[in-house]
């Protein structure tokens, strides 16, 4: 039977185009998370949309500047430790944080 535990889930909003020390910031915030052993991490490129600034972000002719969610899911404790990181990394964004029940899936594994 799968195990089922309580956890948290962070979905991190930006925009494509945004940087952390001269790279990606996706791949900066899930490089972080394997350094914080942080359970899973998914990140996922929308087609369009906007924030808090109203200006759209979607795909130009000259480039692309797509929205950005990077999906976070842990214990409730590993998730609020990540939280001030990613704000440090973060220069315009949403940090968007729900509960919820994970069940843990691993057929055919070997210990």
């Amino acid at each position: 039977m799968p195990a089922r535990t309580q956890g948290k889930i962070l979905r991190l909003h930006f925009s494509e185009r945004d940087r952390w020390q001269g790279q990606p910031l996706h791949e900066a915030i899930v490089q972080k998370c394997r350094e914080m052993n942080i359970s899973g991490v998914t990140v996922f490129r929308g087609l369009e949309g906007y924030g808090e600034t109203g200006e759209m972000h979607e795909r130009h002719l000259a480039g692309s500047d797509r929205p950005v969610v990077v999906v976070v899911v842990d214990t409730d404790e590993r998730v609020r430790n990540c939280i001030p990181v990613f704000e440090g990394m973060i220069t315009t964004g949403v940090i968007a944080m729900s509960d919820i029940e994970m069940i843990r899936v691993r057929k055919g594994l070997t210990a």
